[in-house]
Protein backbone atom coordinates (compact mmCIF):
# COMPACT_ATOMS: atom_id res chain seq x y z
CA UNK A 1 0.00 0.00 0.00
CA UNK A 2 0.94 3.46 -1.00
CA UNK A 3 -0.19 5.02 2.64
CA UNK A 4 2.04 5.36 5.18
CA UNK A 5 -0.65 4.36 7.75
CA UNK A 6 -2.10 1.38 6.10
CA UNK A 7 1.18 -0.06 5.28
CA UNK A 8 1.56 -3.61 6.29
CA UNK A 9 5.07 -4.24 6.00
CA UNK A 10 6.08 -5.18 9.82
CA UNK A 11 3.03 -6.89 9.86
CA UNK A 12 4.01 -9.10 7.30
CA UNK A 13 7.30 -9.20 8.59
CA UNK A 14 6.25 -10.60 11.90
CA UNK A 15 4.31 -13.47 9.97
CA UNK A 16 8.04 -14.44 8.94
CA UNK A 17 9.32 -13.96 12.61
CA UNK A 18 7.08 -16.24 13.57
CA UNK A 19 7.86 -19.18 11.05
CA UNK A 20 11.50 -18.30 12.10
CA UNK A 21 10.55 -18.44 15.75
CA UNK A 22 9.06 -21.78 15.30
CA UNK A 23 12.39 -23.25 13.45
CA UNK A 24 14.17 -22.07 16.69
CA UNK A 25 12.07 -23.26 19.58
CA UNK A 26 11.47 -26.71 17.68
CA UNK A 27 15.44 -27.33 16.59
CA UNK A 28 16.51 -26.44 19.88
CA UNK A 29 14.00 -28.32 21.57
CA UNK A 30 15.23 -31.76 19.63
CA UNK A 31 19.17 -30.79 20.27
CA UNK A 32 18.13 -30.79 24.40
CA UNK A 33 16.07 -33.82 23.98
CA UNK A 34 19.19 -35.50 21.83
CA UNK A 35 17.96 -36.22 18.65
CA UNK A 36 20.55 -36.19 15.79
CA UNK A 37 20.97 -33.85 13.48
CA UNK A 38 21.57 -34.75 9.93
CA UNK A 39 21.94 -32.60 6.37
CA UNK A 40 18.14 -33.52 5.41
CA UNK A 41 17.21 -31.17 8.21
CA UNK A 42 18.48 -28.37 6.46
CA UNK A 43 15.54 -28.49 4.39
CA UNK A 44 13.11 -28.18 7.55
CA UNK A 45 13.01 -24.45 7.84
CA UNK A 46 11.75 -23.86 3.97
CA UNK A 47 9.23 -26.10 4.62
CA UNK A 48 7.90 -24.39 7.84
CA UNK A 49 8.17 -20.65 6.09
CA UNK A 50 5.67 -22.22 3.37
CA UNK A 51 2.97 -23.06 5.85
CA UNK A 52 3.85 -20.10 8.34
CA UNK A 53 3.55 -18.02 5.65
CA UNK A 54 0.12 -19.16 4.43
CA UNK A 55 -0.92 -18.91 7.64
CA UNK A 56 -0.44 -15.61 8.50
CA UNK A 57 -2.29 -14.42 4.73
CA UNK A 58 -5.40 -16.60 6.48
CA UNK A 59 -5.34 -14.81 9.50
CA UNK A 60 -4.44 -11.03 8.22
CA UNK A 61 -7.15 -11.60 5.48
CA UNK A 62 -9.52 -12.77 7.75
CA UNK A 63 -8.94 -9.49 10.26
CA UNK A 64 -9.41 -7.07 7.39
CA UNK A 65 -12.81 -8.81 6.87
CA UNK A 66 -13.91 -8.39 9.90
CA UNK A 67 -12.80 -5.57 10.45
CA UNK A 68 -14.96 -4.11 7.20
CA UNK A 69 -17.96 -6.12 8.95
CA UNK A 70 -17.54 -4.65 12.24
CA UNK A 71 -15.78 -1.34 11.83
CA UNK A 72 -17.21 0.09 15.07
CA UNK A 73 -16.62 -2.82 17.37
CA UNK A 74 -13.67 -3.30 19.62
CA UNK A 75 -10.73 -5.05 19.38
CA UNK A 76 -11.43 -8.29 21.48
CA UNK A 77 -14.71 -9.10 19.49
CA UNK A 78 -12.88 -8.61 15.99
CA UNK A 79 -10.00 -10.97 17.48
CA UNK A 80 -12.44 -13.05 18.07
CA UNK A 81 -14.41 -12.99 15.07
CA UNK A 82 -11.01 -13.46 13.43
CA UNK A 83 -10.62 -16.53 15.34
CA UNK A 84 -13.87 -18.00 14.03
CA UNK A 85 -12.71 -17.47 10.68
CA UNK A 86 -8.92 -18.36 10.65
CA UNK A 87 -8.58 -20.78 13.02
CA UNK A 88 -10.47 -24.17 11.69
CA UNK A 89 -8.27 -23.64 8.58
CA UNK A 90 -4.89 -23.30 10.58
CA UNK A 91 -5.67 -25.66 12.71
CA UNK A 92 -6.82 -28.62 9.64
CA UNK A 93 -3.68 -27.83 7.86
CA UNK A 94 -1.68 -28.19 11.07
CA UNK A 95 -2.74 -31.46 12.39
CA UNK A 96 -2.76 -33.05 8.59
CA UNK A 97 0.84 -31.85 7.96
CA UNK A 98 2.12 -32.59 11.94
CA UNK A 99 0.28 -36.36 10.97
CA UNK A 100 1.97 -36.83 8.26
CA UNK A 101 5.43 -36.36 9.26
CA UNK A 102 5.13 -38.10 12.85
CA UNK A 103 3.98 -41.09 10.77
CA UNK A 104 7.53 -41.06 8.84
CA UNK A 105 9.30 -41.25 12.22
CA UNK A 106 8.32 -45.15 12.34
CA UNK A 107 10.96 -45.41 9.26
CA UNK A 108 13.63 -47.80 9.81
CA UNK A 109 16.09 -44.83 8.44
CA UNK A 110 17.45 -42.98 11.32
CA UNK A 111 18.05 -39.64 9.12
CA UNK A 112 14.58 -39.66 7.70
CA UNK A 113 13.18 -40.36 11.53
CA UNK A 114 15.23 -36.83 12.51
CA UNK A 115 13.91 -34.93 9.95
CA UNK A 116 10.47 -35.78 10.48
CA UNK A 117 10.84 -35.00 14.07
CA UNK A 118 12.62 -31.84 13.58
CA UNK A 119 9.80 -31.01 10.91
CA UNK A 120 6.67 -31.97 12.93
CA UNK A 121 7.88 -30.17 15.85
CA UNK A 122 8.10 -27.05 13.83
CA UNK A 123 5.21 -27.32 12.65
CA UNK A 124 3.13 -27.74 16.15
CA UNK A 125 5.48 -24.52 17.32
CA UNK A 126 4.38 -22.85 13.82
CA UNK A 127 0.83 -23.52 15.32
CA UNK A 128 1.27 -21.98 18.71
CA UNK A 129 3.31 -19.19 17.44
CA UNK A 130 0.74 -17.89 14.56
CA UNK A 131 -2.31 -18.35 17.22
CA UNK A 132 -0.85 -16.51 20.30
CA UNK A 133 2.49 -14.16 18.77
CA UNK A 134 1.21 -13.39 15.34
CA UNK A 135 -2.23 -12.59 16.94
CA UNK A 136 -1.24 -10.12 19.18
CA UNK A 137 0.98 -8.43 15.91
CA UNK A 138 -2.50 -7.92 14.60
CA UNK A 139 -4.13 -6.53 17.23
CA UNK A 140 -0.96 -4.02 18.08
CA UNK A 141 -0.91 -3.23 14.48
CA UNK A 142 -4.57 -2.10 14.45
CA UNK A 143 -3.98 0.00 17.29
CA UNK A 144 -1.17 1.73 15.49
CA UNK A 145 -3.78 2.57 11.99
CA UNK A 146 -6.51 3.84 14.37
CA UNK A 147 -3.82 6.05 15.72
CA UNK A 148 -3.29 7.88 12.45
CA UNK A 149 0.26 6.32 12.99
CA UNK A 150 3.14 6.28 11.01
CA UNK A 151 4.39 2.42 9.93
CA UNK A 152 8.11 2.73 10.08
CA UNK A 153 8.17 5.48 13.28
CA UNK A 154 4.63 4.87 14.67
CA UNK A 155 4.68 8.61 15.22
CA UNK A 156 1.44 10.27 14.65
CA UNK A 157 0.42 11.11 10.76
CA UNK A 158 -1.81 14.10 10.55
CA UNK A 159 -3.00 15.99 7.48
CA UNK A 160 -1.55 19.96 8.07
CA UNK A 161 -2.35 22.17 5.31
CA UNK A 162 1.59 23.51 5.32
CA UNK A 163 2.75 20.26 5.23
CA UNK A 164 0.33 19.25 2.07
CA UNK A 165 2.03 21.25 -0.20
CA UNK A 166 4.92 18.72 -1.22
CA UNK A 167 5.12 16.24 -3.70
CA UNK A 168 2.63 13.10 -4.33
CA UNK A 169 5.54 11.15 -3.27
CA UNK A 170 6.18 13.32 0.46
CA UNK A 171 2.50 13.01 1.23
CA UNK A 172 2.46 9.49 0.80
CA UNK A 173 5.59 9.06 2.58
CA UNK A 174 5.00 11.22 5.43
CA UNK A 175 1.32 12.66 5.72
CA UNK A 176 -0.21 9.22 4.70
CA UNK A 177 -2.60 9.99 1.31
CA UNK A 178 -1.42 11.57 -1.94
CA UNK A 179 -4.48 12.87 -2.29
CA UNK A 180 -3.51 14.86 0.67
CA UNK A 181 -6.89 13.80 2.67
CA UNK A 182 -6.20 11.13 5.72
CA UNK A 183 -5.97 7.71 5.43
CA UNK A 184 -9.60 5.99 5.42
CA UNK A 185 -9.70 1.97 5.73
CA UNK A 186 -9.94 0.49 2.50
CA UNK A 187 -13.22 -1.34 1.44
CA UNK A 188 -12.64 -4.99 -0.40
CA UNK A 189 -9.77 -5.94 -2.26
CA UNK A 190 -9.93 -5.99 -5.86
CA UNK A 191 -8.78 -9.54 -6.10
CA UNK A 192 -11.94 -10.73 -3.20
CA UNK A 193 -14.09 -8.42 -5.63
CA UNK A 194 -12.86 -10.48 -8.72
CA UNK A 195 -13.33 -13.68 -7.40
CA UNK A 196 -16.72 -12.93 -6.24
CA UNK A 197 -18.27 -11.04 -9.25
CA UNK A 198 -16.60 -12.95 -11.64
CA UNK A 199 -14.78 -16.08 -11.30
CA UNK A 200 -17.37 -17.51 -8.86
CA UNK A 201 -19.79 -17.14 -11.63
CA UNK A 202 -17.70 -18.66 -13.92
CA UNK A 203 -16.63 -21.93 -12.22
CA UNK A 204 -20.55 -23.00 -11.22
CA UNK A 205 -21.49 -22.63 -14.69
CA UNK A 206 -22.76 -26.52 -15.91
CA UNK A 207 -20.31 -27.04 -18.98
CA UNK A 208 -17.18 -25.14 -17.06
CA UNK A 209 -18.06 -27.90 -13.95
CA UNK A 210 -18.09 -30.23 -16.57
CA UNK A 211 -15.31 -29.12 -18.50
CA UNK A 212 -13.82 -29.16 -14.66
CA UNK A 213 -14.70 -32.89 -13.96
CA UNK A 214 -13.37 -33.57 -17.14
CA UNK A 215 -9.65 -32.37 -16.43
CA UNK A 216 -9.80 -33.49 -13.36
CA UNK A 217 -10.30 -37.01 -14.27
CA UNK A 218 -7.24 -36.52 -17.39
CA UNK A 219 -4.76 -35.65 -14.19
CA UNK A 220 -6.39 -38.68 -12.15
CA UNK A 221 -5.24 -40.90 -14.78
CA UNK A 222 -2.10 -39.14 -15.59
CA UNK A 223 -1.26 -38.95 -11.64
CA UNK A 224 -1.68 -43.14 -11.78
CA UNK A 225 0.10 -43.66 -14.54
CA UNK A 226 2.69 -40.96 -13.51
CA UNK A 227 2.42 -43.41 -10.23
CA UNK A 228 3.74 -46.49 -12.17
CA UNK A 229 6.81 -44.89 -13.52
CA UNK A 230 8.57 -43.37 -10.42
CA UNK A 231 12.14 -44.77 -10.06
CA UNK A 232 13.32 -44.39 -6.66
CA UNK A 233 16.48 -42.84 -6.10
CA UNK A 234 18.87 -41.73 -3.10
CA UNK A 235 22.02 -39.84 -2.17
CA UNK A 236 23.10 -42.46 0.49
CA UNK A 237 25.39 -39.72 1.83
CA UNK A 238 21.87 -37.86 3.28
CA UNK A 239 21.17 -40.83 5.35
CA UNK A 240 23.99 -41.05 7.25
CA UNK A 241 25.02 -38.90 10.67
CA UNK A 242 27.35 -36.43 9.37
CA UNK A 243 30.52 -37.43 11.35
CA UNK A 244 29.53 -41.04 9.66
CA UNK A 245 32.42 -43.43 8.20
CA UNK A 246 29.70 -43.81 5.13
CA UNK A 247 29.96 -40.18 4.07
CA UNK A 248 33.94 -40.26 3.21
CA UNK A 249 33.22 -44.43 1.91
CA UNK A 250 31.06 -42.60 -0.74
CA UNK A 251 32.63 -39.81 -1.69
CA UNK A 252 36.02 -41.95 -2.20
CA UNK A 253 34.27 -44.13 -4.19
CA UNK A 254 32.74 -41.44 -5.98
CA UNK A 255 35.84 -40.16 -6.84
CA UNK A 256 38.15 -43.03 -7.36
CA UNK A 257 35.88 -45.89 -8.94
CA UNK A 258 32.80 -43.97 -10.76
CA UNK A 259 34.30 -44.86 -13.93
CA UNK A 260 34.50 -48.60 -13.51
CA UNK A 261 30.84 -49.59 -13.04
CA UNK A 262 28.90 -51.63 -10.55
CA UNK A 263 32.07 -53.75 -8.32
CA UNK A 264 31.72 -57.85 -8.64
CA UNK A 265 32.64 -59.91 -5.86
CA UNK A 266 32.86 -63.61 -5.79
CA UNK A 267 32.08 -65.10 -2.17
CA UNK A 268 33.40 -69.01 -1.34
CA UNK A 269 30.45 -70.61 1.10
CA UNK A 270 32.56 -73.25 2.07
CA UNK A 271 35.31 -73.93 4.30
CA UNK A 272 39.05 -73.37 2.51
CA UNK A 273 42.28 -74.29 3.56
CA UNK A 274 43.96 -70.86 3.11
CA UNK A 275 47.06 -72.59 4.47
CA UNK A 276 47.32 -74.59 1.65
CA UNK A 277 49.82 -73.21 -1.36
CA UNK A 278 47.73 -75.03 -3.35
CA UNK A 279 44.39 -74.45 -3.07
CA UNK A 280 45.53 -70.33 -2.69
CA UNK A 281 46.56 -70.93 -6.61
CA UNK A 282 43.61 -72.19 -7.52
CA UNK A 283 41.58 -69.68 -6.05
CA UNK A 284 43.60 -66.87 -7.91
CA UNK A 285 43.32 -69.34 -11.13
CA UNK A 286 39.61 -68.79 -10.63
CA UNK A 287 39.82 -64.89 -9.88
CA UNK A 288 41.74 -64.76 -13.47
CA UNK A 289 39.48 -67.12 -14.92
CA UNK A 290 36.50 -64.62 -14.10
CA UNK A 291 38.41 -61.88 -15.34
Amino acid sequence: RLSCIRNNIWLASCGVLSSGLAVLSSFGLMLFCGVPFVVTVANAPFLILGVGVDDMFIMIASWEQSSRKKEKSSVKSLLAETYAEAALSVTITTLTDVLAFFIGTWTAFPSVRSFCLYTGTAFVFCYVYTMTFFGAVLVLNHKREKGNRHWLTCMPVGVDEDQAEGSCLYNACCIGSCSRQPAQPEGEHPMSIFFKKYYGPFVTNKWVKLLMVVLYGAYLGGSAYGCTQIREGIDLRNLANDDSYVIPYYDDDEKYFSTYGPRVMVVITESVDYWNETVRLGIESCAQNLE
